[in-house]
């Protein structure tokens, strides 16, 4: 697939994007921006004429859209949906979670750029990341899990555009 940057430099750039994004604190980074579309959230990072946008719909369940754009013509998105699972109770346990799932999104490995390791632990809880596919096509499952219960779920997919 033909791409306006090298394949070694959008993964460059997705890793940059990510731990300067969500995973550097979310909603609490400097990467938030005035959100395009009314009641959003909106992160975004800029390197050159590459920019990185995320867009998503709500805080305890989510939807949203990662989309690199080199200049004007975006050439690589990411849909994802999920969040807490219904055993999560209290503002307490959803931030170390989320604390959680921040830490683990540090640690992307350049093999899969679009989310955080295979595996990944913090504490009580554990982190495991199911993706098929490379950079160009990819989809995936993510779970946090305290103990035996799962306490977060998301499902991702995307890939070059062409």
């Amino acid at each position: 697939m033909k791409v306006p940057i090298g394949h070694d430099e959008l993964i460059a750039f997705l890793i940059d994007a990510k731990l300067r994004t969500y995973a550097a604190g979310g909603s609490e980074s400097e990467a938030v921006v005035t959100p395009l579309l009314l009641g959003s959230h909106q992160l975004e990072y800029r390197d050159g004429s590459l920019l990185y946008r995320d867009i998503y719909f709500g805080e305890a369940y989510f939807v949203g859209q990662e989309t690199v754009y080199a200049g004007s013509a975006p050439i690589w998105a990411m849909c994802y949906a999920g969040g807490f699972t219904t055993s999560v109770s209290n503002q307490t346990e959803a931030g170390e979670i989320g604390g959680v799932l921040q830490a683990a999104l540090r640690e992307v490995p350049p093999e899969r750029p679009y989310r955080g390791p295979s595996t990944f632990r913090r504490g009580i809880y554990s982190y495991v990341n199911e993706a098929e596919g490379d950079v160009y096509r990819f989809s995936g499952i993510e779970t946090i899990a305290r103990g035996d219960e799962v306490v977060y779920q998301l499902r991702y997919s995307g890939g070059v555009l062409r």
